[in-house]
């Protein structure tokens, strides 16, 4: 499929990330978030990360000006109607997720692909309340989009083996690796990342070492670029903790159940960088 319009539903930090790297890849862009004042949140945010590029030389002004030519911010879903390829990009919340892709495929053309950048929540779900299943894959991008380079394209039981030539070749054409992967939880990267974040801060709980320590051993000891109670500020330990609970859900297994720890920081609100508190502190957020 010629894909040369691309819809992003949300405009989050995840949202305009792709939305940014769509536009800069030379696709026409249309992103919708649900009000103005969040619109206009996201498409600020784009602006500010390629002016933050053009700054460091890694981006002209020129560019940074064409790419922001290409994105047209909406607040309806109609708006998408033309689009060849339209990428998901709302919380995490299986029903709306469903709401979202029930009305993307009423209003969308019958060739249009619909993609999904959930972390965690089963491609299937969201295809079954379309008549297009056959059409409907995931693609996780990592966040910061504009910078990880791994997108990971999700096949459900349903996906054409069309669609996911298509969705590999468009993630390609953005400049990034695709990895396949079934739709299972957790896909590749969380299956295998989360438990080493849940046993991190078992090991914070237990007194094993302090944060900064446990953080060091990892980075020094193994080479990781940041720690992973660092890496959980930056995720968001409610983030990470939602998604431990539907892996623990699936799969019933201990080493996907959230420590105490963490549960009662969620409650707490120290969800990491975002609100300010984590397992560091960051003044003001």
């Amino acid at each position: 499929m010629n894909i040369q319009q691309v819809g992003v539903v949300g405009c989050g930090l995840m949202g305009s990330g792709i939305g940014q790297v769509c536009a800069q890849s030379g696709y026409q862009v249309v992103v919708r978030e649900a009000n103005s004042e969040l619109l206009a949140k996201g498409t600020g945010r784009i602006e500010k990360f390629l002016q933050a590029g053009v700054e460091k030389g890694k981006v002209t002004e020129a560019q940074k000006r064409e790419a922001l030519s290409r994105i047209r911010g909406t607040t309806s879903l109609d708006d998408l109607a033309a689009c060849d390829l339209v990428i998901e990009a709302v919380t995490e919340n299986v029903e709306l997720k469903r709401e979202v892709f029930a009305t993307l495929d009423r209003i969308c053309k019958p060739e249009a692909l619909l993609a999904s950048n959930t972390s965690s929540v089963c491609i299937a779900e969201m295809s079954g309340v379309t008549k297009r299943p056959s059409q409907v894959l995931g693609m996780h991008f990592f966040n910061p989009v504009p910078l990880m380079k791994l997108v990971e394209v999700v096949r459900a039981l349903t996906t054409s083996d069309a669609t996911v030539s298509a969705g590999m070749g468009f993630v390609r054409s953005l400049g990034k690796t695709p990895i396949l992967a079934k739709d299972t939880p957790g896909f590749v990267v969380n299956l295998l990342l989360v438990p080493y974040l849940l046993d991190a801060v078992r090991a914070l709980e237990r007194g094993v070492a302090s944060v900064e320590d446990i953080d060091q051993g990892m980075v020094l000891g193994c080479g990781y670029p940041m720690g992973p109670l660092t890496l959980l500020d930056f995720v968001g330990i409610d983030t990470t903790y939602y998604i431990a609970n539907i892996l623990f859900d699936e799969f019933k297994e201990t080493r996907y159940a959230a420590p105490t720890l963490m549960k009662r920081m969620v409650l707490a609100g120290h969800h990491g960088r975002k609100t300010g508190k984590g397992f560091y502190d960051y003044p003001g957020k």
